[in-house]
């Protein structure tokens, strides 16, 4: 014990040192990586965005980065599996706090996002989000647009999100559709995977329904995401509505017949050849959550994105 310290998201003395917080004790950030606004030398960065205003359903995933972080504690201190390796020996990650939000107008919350995204990603980390309902993510795809050109998107969801829209409009079922006819992803190369709803259109995006993905391998699912994608840059966002009830009962919008957190974890760690630019994972209101089960789901597909980004880093250097 006489080597070991707490509250390790402020003690750390390196970026890419493990934490020995007990499990159930100590100041809580994503997987225990230092709490900061600094950006020097950061491979990655953690970011929340507690906002649930567009919500059409059940409200709370405001919560949602709090619950994800609070689930992560588990995680920080052992080799990441099934990455067989400890992901931040070499890479440097934090957690930069939360995304500070005006809740009373909302009209300035797309640009506030939007811009705070802007100033992560000039820094030249990879930025990984926690939402806050689904429209977080139109300023956020809108930023790194900015910087890579029109993405694929690859979208783990119930929901299109692709319903009528109008300007201005703070909707988390519209940011899809709205995101085509802006030119900022590219719908021939973009894919939804366990949809269990139909919106108006599709906007020629490439649709795996919840039934497909049922009766397909994790290898076949993985494969057909990346024959359609191929090597363009991509966008990774994960509706933790996509799962089935059962395994993610703390979400907005529940949709029965989803995949479970198994299968899709499986999808994810197969991903490896995708060039992913950036990912969220979205939807998690703890409020309707049962013994966590939410919170455990999207941290973990949280910090597997931080594995697939880990062996990409492996990879260059």
């Amino acid at each position: 014990m006489a080597n070991r310290t707490i509250d390790h998201a402020i003690t750390a003395r390196t970026l890419k040192s493990a934490a020995s917080d007990p499990t159930h004790a100590g100041i809580l950030s994503f997987m225990r990586r230092r709490l900061t606004k600094n950006l020097k030398d950061v491979d990655a960065v953690v970011w929340g965005i507690p906002f649930d205003a567009a919500t059409s359903n059940r409200p709370g995933a405001r919560f949602g980065p709090q619950a994800i972080r609070r689930a992560s504690a588990i995680m920080d201190n052992d080799p990441q599996y099934p990455f067989e390796r400890d992901l931040f020996a070499d890479m440097a990650v934090i957690d930069y706090g939360d995304c500070l939000l005006d809740y009373g107008n909302h009209r300035k919350t797309p640009a506030t996002i939007e811009r705070e995204t802007a100033k992560i990603l000039k820094s030249g980390a990879y930025l990984l989000t926690l939402g806050g309902d689904h429209f977080v993510t139109w300023p956020i795809l809108k930023a790194h647009a900015a910087v890579h050109g029109p993405l694929a998107l690859v979208q783990f969801d119930a929901h299109q999100d692709t319903w009528a829209d109008e300007k201005g409009r703070i909707d988390h079922g519209s940011f899809v559709g709205r995101a085509v006819r802006d030119g900022v992803i590219d719908p021939e190369c973009s894919i939804q995977v366990g949809i269990r709803t139909h919106a108006p259109e599709d906007c020629d995006i490439r649709i795996l329904y919840g039934y497909e993905v049922e009766e397909m391998s994790a290898a076949a699912i993985a494969d057909t995401i990346i024959r359609h994608v191929g090597d363009r840059p991509c966008y990774l966002t994960f509706d933790i509505d996509c799962l089935d009830p059962a395994y993610a009962p703390g979400t907005g919008t529940p949709v029965a017949g989803g995949p479970s957190s198994a299968r899709i974890l499986s999808v994810l760690r197969h991903l490896g050849a995708l060039q992913i630019v950036g990912s969220d994972v979205v939807e998690v209101a703890p409020a309707y959550d049962h013994a966590d089960i939410t919170a455990i789901a999207a941290s973990t597909i949280a910090m597997y994105m931080l594995g697939l980004r880990a062996e990409r880093l492996a990879e260059r250097r």
